[in-house]
């Protein structure tokens, strides 16, 4: 008796290859799952360091004094106008736009600093078009204060 190849094929079953498809969606929604993760916590990322700089902008922006004020004995005060392009200056070289206010309440001047940019996604965007880009703000205040061994208003 000699043995001879086998040449009987197999029947296809209806469920081959849902194996396959199964495996196929569990990886997309990883995926997605493993994007949102990165990119939100780059967005977290990116809204701290947004409002580190909108700090920071403030800063810059209040020390925009009134100096012929300041040397006619009329007290200190902030120029709005060079106040917000500081602040503006400050933002756009970290890609940054600023919106300035200068708020005065009695003699206290405060600038607030809201920053703007955008967080550009490292996953997700390659999965989901629409999540190229989300958007982060930041927010900061510095206010005037002056004096030699104490703050004085």
């Amino acid at each position: 008796m000699t043995h001879r190849g086998s040449t009987r094929r197999r029947r296809g079953r209806p469920d081959d290859g849902a194996l396959s498809v199964y495996i196929a969606i569990c990886a997309a929604a990883l995926l997605i799952l493993v994007g949102i993760v990165l990119d939100l916590g780059g967005r977290l990322r990116a809204v701290e360091r947004a409002d580190a700089r909108a700090q920071e902008a403030a800063r810059v922006a209040v020390q925009q004094l009134d100096v012929d004020a300041v040397l006619s004995g009329k007290g200190y005060r902030i120029l709005d106008g060079p106040a917000a392009d500081a602040a503006a200056a400050y933002l756009r070289t970290y890609g940054l736009t600023a919106e300035t206010r200068l708020v005065v309440d009695g003699t206290v001047e405060t600038v607030e600093v809201r920053a703007t940019g955008t967080y550009t996604t490292a996953l997700l965007g390659g999965v989901l078009p629409d999540f190229t880009h989300l958007e982060v703000h930041g927010f900061g205040k510095a206010t005037l204060v002056h004096g030699i061994t104490e703050a004085e208003n």
